[in-house]
């Protein structure tokens, strides 16, 4: 007569335990596959759009600046007319999150190639690393409720603001 514990009719076997642990491994791996995935899916416009250097910036720059911009001396250059450090801004990591975001922008809408004059830029958002010179992206943001859109300095083309656009405008003039 075996002595066996009623709760645990079946006496354990070794192999069904590395297997029950092969299983979870291999599920956790699906997931994190998974989740890549579709975060890469979530963002493939807008990493395009910016470029991967920039989108990296975007998300984790040390340091971000809200510059009030107004047009230049020189035709289609714009100057920064107040500069506020915003690095710890309240809500700032959610902004982060949403410029990276496809779904906040209307890619339908053909902005990419307007001539868009340097009055109708509002604001600049410049993500940096004070500790590397050369690691800066600068954003400019045509507030415009008919032609809201968004510019990378440097880079060409625009895109138009889409559900971002009421959230980032009520955001900024809390700046």
């Amino acid at each position: 007569m075996h002595d066996r514990h009623p709760a645990c009719p079946v006496p354990a076997s070794p192999t069904r335990g590395r297997s029950l642990v092969l299983g979870l491994v291999l599920l956790g791996l699906a997931a994190a596959a998974t989740g890549i995935a579709y975060q890469r899916m979530q963002t493939r416009r807008c990493l395009d759009f910016y470029s991967p250097e920039v989108a990296r910036l975007v998300t984790s720059a040390p340091r971000v600046e809200l510059v009030r911009v107004r047009p230049g001396a020189v035709v289609g250059r714009l100057v920064a007319e107040t500069v506020k450090d915003i690095s710890t801004a309240k809500g700032l990591v959610h902004l982060r999150r949403g410029l990276v975001e496809d779904a906040n922008f209307d890619w339908q809408r053909d902005v990419a190639n307007d001539r868009v004059p340097a009055q109708a830029w509002d604001l600049a958002l410049v993500f940096f690393d004070p500790a590397v010179p050369s690691a800066r992206a600068s954003l400019v943001f045509d507030l415009d409720a008919d032609t809201a859109r968004l510019a990378v300095v440097g880079r060409p083309g625009r895109v138009a603001l889409g559900r971002i656009a009421p959230g980032l405008k009520k955001w900024l003039a809390g700046q």
